[in-house]
């Protein structure tokens, strides 16, 4: 009966455990998909247009890299946004930067043509949200 209760209570506690990790508290997203695209973008462009001497640069850029990581996490499966303009858009964008954020290339700047590329995108995600909420 012990072993039973205390089994129990284990799993108990790392579901809670596992559901507060992927709750997005520390990267600041919320679960409303518009209200976190928006976040990302924010947390993106300021990381593409910080100078690369920049003290804060790598605490940026691990923030990025979290919050990346969550929100594909997060929205790729909804059905309900999945297959909507601004999130494929997102992804495009999202899918050009991971490698910069995520691989070898993590110490080096972003090259122009791609925070260009990555730039125009985000202006058509902004302007999908705004479609899709009228």
């Amino acid at each position: 009966m012990l072993k039973r209760v205390l089994t129990i209570t284990l799993a108990m506690a790392i579901s809670v455990v596992g559901l507060a990790g992927c709750s997005g508290a520390d990267t600041g997203l919320t679960g409303n998909y518009r209200q976190d695209t928006l976040t990302v973008i924010d947390t993106l462009e300021t990381t593409l247009e910080m100078p690369v001497d920049d003290p804060d640069r790598e605490q940026l850029r691990k923030k990025a890299r979290k919050q990346l990581n969550d929100y594909a996490a997060r929205y790729r499966r909804d059905d309900s946004v999945a297959g909507s303009r601004s999130f494929t858009t997102m992804q495009t964008a999202l899918n050009a930067l991971a490698n910069y954020y995520t691989s070898a290339y993590a110490t080096r700047p972003i090259p122009d043509d791609v925070k260009e590329r990555v730039s125009q995108e985000f202006a058509q995600v902004k302007r999908a949200l705004r479609r899709e909420a009228s």
